[in-house]
This record gives structure tokens, C-alpha cells and sequence, in this order.
């Protein structure tokens, strides 16, 4: 590839940080949100690529005229229909980065759209939170075109490994850590939770420190309250992918549904203000205390 003219696909918190961090070494940035065309959920999109000196386009057709690397960074949900949108107006030979959090059977969906257009399709796992690594985040690259992008990546500063030339790979990979790592997540805010509203935390949690000492319990609590107040959202759409990676696979995925219900449990919460005024590096029991205040109210629990 010779200059870079990169449109982001998604410029929430993830694009934005691509977007600032690629800024400087690429001859150009743009980026497309859905948001935009809602005039009050697009003043903050603005600010933010004034900042960052990214151009927003009001289009697909916009961003795919003038863009020759694409990275998707959307909703798991949107997978699939983003891709058909931008394989109607992508420009051929044109890579196609797909970070999204989506099962392997739907990135193999898209991927046929991309590449039928004459785009050259990539799928990549990225293995942990974007924040704070930035570009560096560690990502997992799949398909034929893997290694090519692999190398052109990590000469602008990013972690990107080629894993295998067949599409879905990479994906199965993130996917089945995030069944860990999403599962520990509601496993911890429901056991600390309950353990909470029986007064038995100072007898659990050394128990689970005894067990796992390589893990500071305490702190790891805070830390995933935290994200899933902040992301529940996406995290349980994300559950939902893993859940139907696991049935793709050919098992019922009853650990990953429930994880999602537990996400998505707790992002309701958020919406609903049950969390307001809560600082992230507050302690775990902040947020439990919230929880367990809202079973003993009986605050109703209603779909945002």
C-alpha cells in the first residue's frame, strides 16, 4: 500500500482512539458514525474529531471514495449489515479491517460481501481493552490477506499478529477467552454482590485470595464493576457473539447467555442512573452497596 488514507467505520471510543493514534502516520483520516446524523448525539462526535484532526463524512459512499483502509469498529449487532453497506461503495482493493467483537460464522459473512465487492477482507481479534494500550492493543489477524496487513500495521506502531490464512480463527480465539474473561466478570459482581447483602465479604474474599493468591481480589472486583457499569452494554452484546460462536461450534452455550443476561442486567442499571455519581476507581463495595440498595427498595428493574 503506498500512502494511507484511513476511514474508520465507528467513531466511538474505539475508532476515536484508532483514529488519534494512526492521525499522524497515515496521509489522511476520516471516519463515518451512524450518531451523525442525529443532531444532538453528533456534538460530541464533532468536538472530538476537531481535536483530533480526523474528517467526518456523512456517508459511507463519503468515506469509501476517499479511503483505501478501512477499519470497522461497530457494534457487534451491526457486523454484518455495515459491511454490506460499505461493499456497495468501497473502492476495489480496498482492506478491510474488522475489529469487531462478532462470531466467526458472522465474520465469514462479511467477509464474502467485502471480498465480492473487490475488497480484500481481514478479521481481527482483539485480545484485551483497547484502553489503554491505544493502537498497541494486542490483535489476532485471519484471512488470506493476514500477513500482508500484519506487516504493514506493525510498521505504524500497532500489535498485530497473523494467526491463520482461514477466516474464523481469529475470532474463535477471542471469543472463547472472552467466555473466561466476561464469565469471571459477572461470576465476581454476583458473588460479591450477594456477598455484600449478607455481610460475609471480609470471609469470601480471603478465601478467594488463599485459592488464586497471584490475584488481588479486591482490586480486580473494582476494576470489573467498573467496565461492565461503563460497557455493560456492548460487553453483553458482545456475550451474545460468543454465545453463537459456542452454538456454532455445536454446543448449547448456557455459560455465555447467562453472562450476557448479566451484562445486559447491570447496563440497564447504568442507563437507569442506579450507578450515577459513582467514580471508577471507587471501591467495589460502592457499587455492590448500589445493587444490594436497589433489591431492598425494590427498585423496578425496566428495560432501557
Amino acid at each position: 500500500m503506498d500512502a494511507i488514507h484511513l476511514g474508520l467505520i465507528g467513531y466511538g471510543e474505539v475508532g476515536s482512539i484508532f483514529c488519534a493514534g494512526l492521525g499522524p502516520q497515515v496521509a489522511s483520516v476520516r471516519a463515518w458514525d451512524i450518531k451523525l446524523v442525529d443532531p444532538v448525539a453528533a456534538i460530541p462526535l464533532n468536538e472530538r474529531a476537531q481535536q483530533d484532526g480526523v474528517i467526518l463524512c456523512a456517508s459511507a459512499v463519503d468515506l469509501c471514495a476517499a479511503s483505501n483502509l478501512l477499519i470497522s469498529a461497530v457494534t457487534a449487532s451491526s457486523e454484518v449489515a455495515v459491511a454490506r453497506e460499505v461493499a456497495s461503495h468501497l473502492q476495489p482493493g480496498t482492506i478491510y479491517l474488522d475489529l469487531n467483537s462478532a462470531s466467526p460464522g458472522a465474520k465469514r459473512e462479511a467477509a464474502a460481501l467485502i471480498e465480492a465487492a473487490g475488497g480484500r477482507y481481514v478479521e481481527a481479534g482483539v485480545m484485551t481493552s483497547v484502553p489503554p494500550y491505544g493502537i498497541r492493543v494486542p490483535m489476532l489477524l485471519g484471512g488470506p490477506h493476514a500477513d500482508l496487513l500484519a506487516q504493514q500495521l506493525m510498521a505504524l506502531g500497532m500489535d498485530a499478529k497473523p494467526v491463520s490464512a482461514e477466516l474464523g480463527i481469529a475470532s474463535a480465539i477471542k471469543m472463547c477467552r472472552s467466555v473466561m474473561i466476561k464469565g469471571l466478570e459477572a461470576l465476581v459482581i454476583e458473588s460479591y454482590t450477594a456477598a455484600r447483602a449478607y455481610g460475609v465479604e471480609d470471609y469470601v474474599l480471603p478465601t478467594l485470595q488463599e485459592t488464586f493468591p497471584a490475584i488481588d481480589w479486591t482490586e480486580q472486583g473494582r476494576y470489573f464493576y467498573s467496565r461492565v457499569v461503563q460497557h455493560g452494554r456492548r460487553r453483553a452484546e458482545e456475550m451474545r457473539e460468543v454465545a453463537n460462536t459456542v452454538r456454532e461450534a455445536g454446543f448449547e452455550p448456557w455459560m455465555s447467555a447467562a453472562t450476557s443476561e448479566k451484562h445486559d442486567w447491570v447496563a440497564r442499571l447504568a442507563a437507569q442512573g442506579l450507578f450515577d455519581g459513582v467514580q471508577a476507581d471507587d471501591g467495589w463495595q460502592v457499587y455492590a452497596d448500589r445493587l444490594v440498595g436497589r433489591e431492598r427498595n425494590l427498585v423496578p428493574d425496566t428495560a432501557a
